[in-house]
């Protein structure tokens, strides 16, 4: 993989970013998490109000360091490569409201799933039935409102998110935001196994063990230490992953960073 900036108007922080977002793209594919072309990954460049999003109409398996759009967070297009293709409306809405209320946030990853999707719908929502649920002990909600092309939904969108990572859009699907990019695909490609979980244990029909309330915070503040790697120090969910995912990507989908 190599990091060479190929344009001299971008950055090494920006072009880092591009790179790890396109992989990000790519991983989601990989694991099964698309929806054709829709859906959007979207990262902030650091140290700015600008984010980076997908060319509406390209496959994630496609995207590359150089193909996504950069804009900034009131949706003014800053940099396009496309004649053709620019950003889908309702993933600028739902990304740049996240951005611009959570400065704390580097990366938002949004799917469409069935497993997250059916999730979404079950007014139980996400049950802590599972130890990697019990990650996820503070989950958002937030109630759909139809395809989110009103800016207004901004606002509420926001302040069911509030301080957490991860949220269900009710009859929607999922989100997920990190400090890094490495840290939100960590998150997403968690929450959806969860989900899958949770709907594998409801379809066979038999009553669930529901841990306690003690049991589920212990967990969570388990998966919060992250002390899983002896001798060494911790590190935010995702990080330790990341280099091993990019060897995965390079093996079976490479060229992201191009």
């Amino acid at each position: 993989m190599s990091l060479s900036i190929p344009r001299p108007d971008c950055s090494e922080e920006e072009w880092k970013t591009r790179v790890d977002l396109a992989a990000c793209y790519r991983l989601v594919s990989l694991f099964g998490m698309t929806d054709l072309v829709s859906n959007h990954i979207s990262a902030r460049i650091p140290g700015t109000e600008e984010i980076l999003l997908n060319p509406f109409g390209w496959l994630y398996e496609e995207i590359t360091a150089s193909s996504l759009i950069r804009i900034d967070v009131a949706g003014n297009i800053l940099h396009n490569p496309h004649a053709r293709y620019s950003i889908n409306n309702a993933g600028y809405i739902i990304h740049s409201a996240v951005h611009e209320a959570r400065p704390d946030v580097g990366c938002v990853v949004h799917t469409h799933t069935p497993a997250g999707i059916a999730v979404s719908a079950l007014q139980c929502g996400i049950l802590p039935i599972s130890q990697s649920a019990m990650r996820f002990a503070d989950i958002a909600y937030h109630d759909y409102e139809g395809v989110v092309f009103n800016e207004s939904e901004k606002g509420r969108l926001v302040a069911d998110l509030g301080a957490r990572d991860v949220m269900v859009l009710r009859n929607h699907g999922l989100l997920a935001c990190g400090a890094t990019v490495a840290q939100a695909f960590n998150s997403i490609y968690r929450l959806e196994r969860v989900c899958q979980i949770q709907l594998l244990a409801q379809a066979a029909n038999s009553p669930l063990i529901q841990p306690s309330a003690e049991l589920v915070r212990l967990s969570n503040q388990q998966y919060a230490g992250n002390k899983s790697s002896l001798g060494l120090p911790a590190t935010p969910l995702g990080e330790m992953e990341w280099p091993a995912m990019l060897r995965l990507l390079d093996k079976h989908n490479p060229g992201y960073e191009q």
